[in-house]
């Protein structure tokens, strides 16, 4: 089967994008992005153990490049006895199982050379038991490290745990113990500040050479955890860090997880990160409801101040996959994708979302007779990226083998139609579904950048999203309704404005035109 003439067209332009993003000089952290997050033991695998490892990413760095994203964020390589490499015992370094310093410069390097952004995942709140700051200074308050940690007796033989729990299950099955870093410690903060400018600018002469272009900083708190015993880190630790970081590499992305889940507004301004996490809008497109979308998209205009930026996603590394959160049903993730990929804001892909992978962590953790709590119980999310319709073909990093209850109960089978292999040339699957509104995005400067009007801000099921910028106009329309219907538009919309289909090759389209349930129609001015 041939493709039809409408993905070649929008092939066509990704590939006009990828040529001139390759040449294009380091954009600022406000220009239009489009990320694609790895669960980095999952990825790829390049020597056979089945874990994801730098050598793996390079080579795939084509295909994230050709899929449509501009940015790629990691999660932690540091070393950890946690699979997904939180809570480490060493910062500046790197996992073994992932390689070596040597390799991990060799990917930034070749990641720049496609034009694509490099965004590391730094947590540092905490330390595993094993960490050198621990050991030197457990029951040892003259150690050097003493105050690198808070402890919860004078003779500094009990840490302050994370989220009140002394020990957590690791990889290897062990219980380990994860303790509270003293952020309010000045030593402490200009060891991070140190750690993030080296990430940021290995050479130490503000070249960026070798160097990242953003950091992810997980579970940012003012208050970390609630306790009462590190306030207002926003002023005293983050701000200054930002501040060291912005005078090297003004150009750096911070992108902050804001730990509420919320909206994000005090981590804009008096965290001084550049974009947050769109939590409230990724609830509103697992509903796709029309009324929940329309008040989530107002909600969130209104917290956002100017200059500042909402990540839209759809899934991540702590959340079901959105494949499974809609009930397997292709029409809906598709109409989930295009609202995601056409908001204002910067979207965010996490692997094999492109894919329709699924995933979903069990309900009934930590219940009578049902899983203990454990890291274990995110593998369902974060399973194997499918490159190959076989599971276990070369490359495939299918780590969680070794966990019986996960392996047993995983969500990827073989031959399921679900892997690249599957859909790279199959024209209506759901890959060349994104990678076709993914070049729409980036032909269309307004969806990137420009303004957005919701307009059909009725009690109709039809979603209508203007965006515009510079007399140009792209119009989204997407039925979320059980039946047929038209779009009421009224005079929302300039008269005498030509519009093409996107979608159809370009053809003259309508505005007036009916869709049917869940159908998606993007218009272009010409």
């Amino acid at each position: 089967m041939k493709p039809a003439r409408s993905l070649l067209a929008a092939l066509a332009l990704l590939a006009a994008f990828i040529a001139a993003a390759t040449q294009a000089a380091t954009p600022s952290p406000k220009d239009s992005q489009v990320y694609y997050q790895i669960f980095f033991r999952s990825f790829h695998d390049s020597n056979g153990d089945r874990i994801g490892d730098l050598k793996g990413l390079t080579s795939k760095l084509g295909y994230i490049r050709q899929l449509g994203a501009t940015t790629i964020l990691l999660t932690p390589l540091q070393p950890s006895p946690y699979y997904h490499n939180y809570f480490a015992t060493e910062f500046k370094a790197i996992d073994p199982a992932y390689g070596t310093m040597d390799d991990y410069f060799a990917f930034v390097r070749a990641a720049h050379a496609q034009g694509l952004k490099v965004y590391l995942d730094q947590e540092f709140q905490y330390v595993a038991e094993g960490h050198p700051w621990w050991r030197d200074a457990q029951c040892n308050p003259g150690s050097k490290y003493a105050d690198y940690l808070i402890w919860k007796d004078a003779k500094h033989c009990e840490a302050e745990p994370f989220l009140n729990k002394a020990k957590w299950e690791g990889y290897d099955g062990r219980n380990v113990g994860i303790a509270m870093v003293n952020l309010s410690n000045p030593k402490v903060r200009q060891y991070f500040q140190d750690l993030l400018l080296y990430w940021a600018d290995p050479h130490g002469d503000a070249s960026g050479r070798d160097g990242i272009d953003g950091i992810r900083i997980d579970h940012m708190m003012d208050d970390l955890d609630h306790k009462g015993l590190q306030k207002h880190l926003f002023a005293d630790f983050w701000h200054p860090i930002f501040q060291a970081l912005k005078a090297r590499r003004p150009n750096l992305g911070i992108l902050a997880e804001q730990a509420d889940w919320g909206f994000g507004t005090a981590w804009l301004t008096d965290g001084h990160a550049d974009a947050v996490f769109a939590f409230p809008m990724r609830g509103a497109l697992v509903s796709l409801d029309k009324r929940q979308i329309v008040n989530t998209i107002h909600a969130t205009d209104k917290a956002t101040p100017a200059g500042k930026v909402q990540v839209i996603f759809l899934e991540n590394h702590d959340l079901d996959r959105y494949m499974s959160e809609v009930h397997d049903d292709p029409a809906r993730a598709r109409a989930g994708a295009a609202i995601a990929l056409m908001l204002k804001g910067d979207p965010l892909i996490y692997y094999g979302q492109e894919l329709g992978m699924r995933g979903m962590q069990p309900k009934n953790v930590g219940t009578s007779g049902g899983m203990p709590l454990t890291d274990a119980i995110g593998i369902p999310v974060r399973e194997a990226f499918r490159w190959k319709a076989h599971l276990d073909a070369p490359g495939s990093a299918t780590w969680y083998r070794r966990n019986a209850t996960f392996w047993d109960a995983r969500f990827s089978r073989s031959n399921d139609g679900v892997s690249l292999q599957e859909e790279e040339n199959c024209p209506d699957s759901l890959y060349r579904w994104y990678a076709r509104l993914l070049a729409i995005r980036h032909a269309r400067p307004e969806i990137g950048s420009g303004d957005q009007r919701v307009l059909c801000d009725d009690d109709s099921a039809m979603l209508c999203l203007l965006r515009e910028q510079g007399g140009q106009k792209t119009l989204v329309l997407v039925n979320l309704g059980k039946t047929a219907a038209r779009p009421s538009l009224g005079t929302s919309l300039p008269s005498g404005t030509a519009w093409t289909d996107l979608l159809d090759d370009d053809k003259p389209g309508t505005t007036d035109a009916v869709l049917e349930p869940l159908q998606v129609r993007i218009l272009g001015s010409r």
